[in-house]
This record gives C-alpha cells, sequence and structure tokens, in this order.
C-alpha cells in the first residue's frame, strides 16, 4: 500500500524550514523581552532604594558639601529612572515583534497542515487511476502535487521575509533607544562606574541562594537512574552540551537545512540502543511513543517525567502544534532540566518549573 500521506510530506520540506526557523526567531524575542522586563523592574527598585538612601543621608548629615551631593545623587536617581524608562520601552518593541513572529510561526504550520491534506488526496486519486490501468495518472499527480507545493512555498517564504523585516525594524528601534542612553553611566558600559544601592544585601541574598541551590542538589528527589540504557543516553546528550551548528542548520545528526532538535533527540536514544526511527519533526516521536505505550500527556507529565525521557513542546504532535523536543536530564521537586538540541541554535540545558512552565509542553515520552 503506497504511504500517501508520507510523500505529500515529503514535498513540504522547506516549508518545514521556514516553520522552524520562525520558531526559533520567536523564541529568541521572547527571551529579550523577558530580560528587558527584568531589567526595567531591577532598575526601578536599584532607583527607589537610592532615593531612599540619599534622603536619610541628607536628613541627619549636615555641611557645606549637602547641595552637591544632593545634586549627584539626583542625577543618578534621573539616570536610574530614565534607564528603567527605556527597558520598558524596548521590552514593549521586542513584544510586538514577538507577537508577530509568533503568528507566523502558527501560520507556517498551518499552511503545512493544509498542504499536506491537498496533496495527499491529489495523490490517492491518481494512485486509483493508476490501479484502474491509467499508470500515467500517478505521475500526472505528482506532478500536480510539485505545482502545488510551489505555491505554498511561495507563501511560507513570503512570512519568513516579512518576519525579517519586521526584526530589522524592531532592531532599528532598539539601536535609537541605545542612542538616547549614552550618556546615561547607568546604561553606558563606558560610563563611570557607581556603586548600587543594595549591593551587599543583594551579595547575602545571593550567598543564601548558592548554598539553598547545593542542599536541593545534594538532597532532591532525582536518583541515579538503575537503568543502563538511561545512564548511555544522558552520558551521549551532556558529551554534546556546547556544540553549535553551522549555517543553514548544518548539524552531525540530520539534513542541512532542517530543524534539528528531534534529529538529536533520537539520535541521542538510539545510540543507547532504543529501537526507534532517526524522526525529523517532533510529534512523530509522541505519535511513535503512544503506538509503544510510552507516551504521557501533559497532565500527568508531572507525575511521570523521568531522566532519559523525551519532552515535547506544543500543543499536541501535529504539524501546526508540536514545536519542540528536549531529553529530560533530572527531575528535581517541581523543576525539570533538560539538554535540548537546536535550542538557540546549539545543545543547550536548560530548566523548566512546574506548573509555571506546564503550559509549553503537550507529553512526554519515555525510552523503551
Amino acid at each position: 500500500m503506497l504511504d500517501t500521506a508520507g510523500v505529500a510530506t515529503l514535498f513540504a520540506d522547506e516549508m518545514k524550514t521556514h516553520h522552524g526557523k520562525l520558531r526559533g526567531k520567536a523564541a529568541d524575542s521572547q527571551a529579550a523581552q523577558h530580560a528587558l522586563r527584568q531589567a526595567a523592574h531591577e532598575i526601578t527598585e536599584q532607583y527607589e532604594a537610592q532615593r531612599k538612601a540619599a534622603h536619610a543621608l541628607l536628613n541627619t548629615w549636615h555641611s557645606k558639601a549637602n547641595p552637591a551631593f544632593e545634586h549627584d545623587t539626583g542625577k543618578f536617581g534621573r539616570d536610574l529612572k530614565v534607564t528603567a524608562q527605556a527597558s520598558t520601552h524596548g521590552a514593549k518593541v521586542v513584544s510586538e515583534v514577538t507577537d508577530a513572529l509568533a503568528g507566523r510561526h502558527q501560520a507556517t504550520g498551518k499552511l503545512i497542515d493544509e498542504f499536506v491534506a491537498k496533496a495527499r488526496k491529489i495523490i490517492d486519486a491518481g494512485y486509483v487511476l493508476a490501479r484502474n490501468g491509467s499508470p500515467a495518472a500517478l505521475l500526472m499527480a505528482i506532478g500536480d502535487v510539485a505545482d502545488l507545493a510551489g505555491k505554498y512555498l511561495k507563501e511560507s517564504g513570503g512570512h519568513l521575509k516579512n518576519a525579517r523585516a519586521e526584526m530589522e525594524e524592531a532592531a532599528r528601534k532598539l539601536r535609537a533607544l541605545q542612542k538616547d542612553l549614552n550618556h546615561d553611566g547607568v546604561a553606558d558600559p563606558g560610563g563611570t562606574h557607581r556603586a548600587k544601592p543594595g549591593d551587599h544585601r543583594k551579595h547575602e541574598q545571593h550567598k543564601k541562594h548558592e548554598a539553598h541551590k547545593k542542599h536541593k542538589q545534594q538532597h532532591g528527589k532525582t536518583h541515579a537512574s538503575h537503568s543502563k540504557k538511561v545512564d548511555k543516553i544522558l552520558d551521549h546528550a551532556r558529551h554534546n552540551l556546547g556544540y553549535h551548528e553551522g549555517p543553514n542548520n548544518r548539524n552531525k545528526w540530520g539534513p542541512t537545512g532542517q530543524p534539528w532538535c528531534a534529529y538529536f533527540a533520537t539520535s541521542m536514544w538510539r545510540s543507547a540502543g532504543v529501537d526507534i526511527p532517526k524522526y525529523g519533526f517532533t510529534g512523530d516521536v509522541y505519535k511513535w511513543g503512544q503506538r509503544h505505550h510510552l507516551a504521557y500527556d501533559r497532565g500527568a507529565l508531572a507525575h511521570n517525567a523521568r531522566p532519559g525521557d523525551t519532552i515535547l513542546f506544543g500543543d499536541g504532535p501535529s504539524w501546526g502544534h508540536s514545536q519542540h523536543i528536549g531529553i529530560i536530564e533530572k527531575v528535581e521537586g517541581n523543576k525539570i532540566t533538560t539538554i535540548e538540541g537546536n535550542a538557540n541554535d546549539q545543545v543547550e540545558r536548560l530548566t523548566y518549573t512546574l506548573p509555571r512552565d506546564l503550559h509549553k509542553f503537550y507529553g512526554g515520552v519515555h525510552p523503551k
């Protein structure tokens, strides 16, 4: 029996590349947006601490130097406020382009689903005619699908082109903000370093946090695996931490020009002896898990996730909804640490907190 769905999917490879690139750009924008918002929040807190400290000092210290000190602290406070406002504005700029990229990523996913459905119908019809005595019908159907792919590819390429333009415009706005801060010693790396009010308190908090983190690492809930297969999966994944892709998504696990997170995850499993095909699409890993009764959904993730599993990002295993995949390295309390291929164009270790980050995933799969 001809696998018409598989044949139709082959024609969508370049569209899948566009889809993967848009996902990566959207993820990078979200990270930048979060960083800018966090910077604005921290600088605003610093501004308030500096203002209160200066006010308290001036109320208890009287000398001829008071006016100069008051002038300097006032200027520093204004600098902090300008920097915080710029960070907030920058976060808004990045938020706008993030929303646009997410929309284009979703649109290309829908294009792939729509194209595969139409292409499959065309190939099915050609296959029926070929079996009934018209062998040329199947070749004609393949030609029609190739023409259809060209039309859909043009549309998905348009989304990628427009995304680049939107990112360039956002970069222009951010550069303009940077120019506004050229004379702000707080934001300007070349400016004079000023001691930050509250630094000592933050240092003490940092020391406590590090001690707490060390305690958790020693007494967390993740135990050494008794499965040699899982140990091999994690050893191989850790060995590749820091690996960075080459131009046009070139990597050592999958074809150049393709998103490679699924190729990486299934390669790590295969190298440890898991009997799974080398998949290029993340949703196929979840479907494999369903067929072998090894998959679990979002609702069961907190209870079932364990080291060596793959964890799936998105809303489901279909083309438009399955977005990314990682390998679970450890589970400590409500934190899940992963090793992910094609995360920021490299193999990277990341940590997620449940239930805050639960919406990012649709499930996981145990290795067989």
